[in-house]
């Protein structure tokens, strides 16, 4: 069992950065994490996921080169910072986590399906 806190959302204007940050109450070095958001009316969709040892990371390919996820294991900690923000990422952010040694396959890194626990959420909001 693991706990994930969110922190460091907040509104912004567009064009912006945010860093948010996830701290995971035990071990995380051999886990995938990730991170996921949802909009209102929306389904959750998966933003980027960090592999244990942070050698892969993968996005969802429309925020390629405006979000980057890393990690640091030994504060049990996963980041996401975002930058250029925009409008439309406007969502309450959510950190993820798999069971211990379990990988996702690669079509579940970025689906709900990966990941076994998640954090509260932080919200975040953009305006233009």
């Amino acid at each position: 069992q693991v706990q994930l806190v969110e922190s460091g959302g907040g509104s912004v204007q567009a064009e912006k950065s945010l860093r948010l940050s996830c701290v995971a109450s035990a071990n995380t070095y051999m886990r995938y994490m990730a991170w996921f958001r949802q909009a209102p009316g929306k389904e959750r969709e998966g933003v980027a996921t960090i592999s244990s040892g942070s050698a892969n990371t993968y996005y969802a390919n429309s925020l390629k080169g405006r979000f980057t996820i890393s990690r640091d294991n030994a504060k049990n900690t996963v980041y996401l910072q975002m930058d250029n923000l925009r409008p439309e990422d406007t969502a309450m952010y959510y950190c993820a986590a798999t069971e211990p040694y379990k990988t996702p396959t690669l079509s579940q890194r970025l689906t709900v399906a990966g990941y076994k626990y998640w954090g509260q959420g932080t919200q975040v909001t953009v305006s233009s």
